[in-house]
């Protein structure tokens, strides 16, 4: 009544060997470190350094060619995301006052030099000109992006506007990471 019912169950088959199993054993891990063991400093220290220095500049070329190009992974944290990037597309469509600033303040430098004439004057008051017409372009960048930000993204980050400033003020040409899109097309 309680006891158990004897019941003849099926042989179970002998688990059959895998087929395709290494042929050999496993490796003990004293043979494994050893195979693996190198010497700490190498037997041609010009050689390795020369091979390092060759590792090195690789990688610096190919960070250099993937940031030219705009690809995230090789961006300073500075460039990453994608609310900079619309920063920079902005900035980068745009013509402005701002990137020929650098060229007119080395021509105003050199006109200062001669103090005391009519072309130090002028170049003195060509000075505050040029300064003022940079701050209003500045405004007006500003105002424009923070208007395209609103509508694109829900949470601004911080710093686009000095971003944006700095990179306005920079020669097209010599801006990294190099501008995408043309003059007067529109970011996206």
């Amino acid at each position: 009544m309680f006891g158990r019912k004897a019941t003849t169950e099926a042989p179970q088959p002998a688990p059959e060997p895998k087929p395709g199993g290494k042929g050999r054993p496993t490796p003990k891990r004293k043979d494994q470190e050893a195979a693996r063991k190198r010497p700490l400093v190498p037997a041609d220290r010009k050689q390795a350094a020369k091979r390092s220095r060759d590792v090195e500049r690789e990688q610096r070329q190919r960070a250099r060619e993937g940031m030219m190009a705009g690809d995230e992974r090789y961006l300073q944290p500075r460039d990453k995301g994608p609310q900079r990037r619309f920063t920079r597309d902005y900035v980068d469509s745009r013509h402005s006052v701002g990137e020929y600033f650098m060229i007119l303040a080395l021509v105003v430098v050199f006109f200062g030099f001669f103090q005391q004439t009519p072309i130090g004057n002028i170049a003195q008051i060509a000075l505050y000109v040029v300064v003022l017409i940079l701050v209003g372009d500045s405004i007006i960048v500003v105002a424009g992006l923070n208007r395209r930000l609103k509508k694109k993204f829900d949470k601004r980050e911080r710093g686009l506007n000095f971003y944006a400033i700095m990179r306005n003020m920079q020669i097209r040409r010599l801006r990294l990471p190099k501008p995408m899109v043309k003059r007067g097309e529109k970011p996206e």
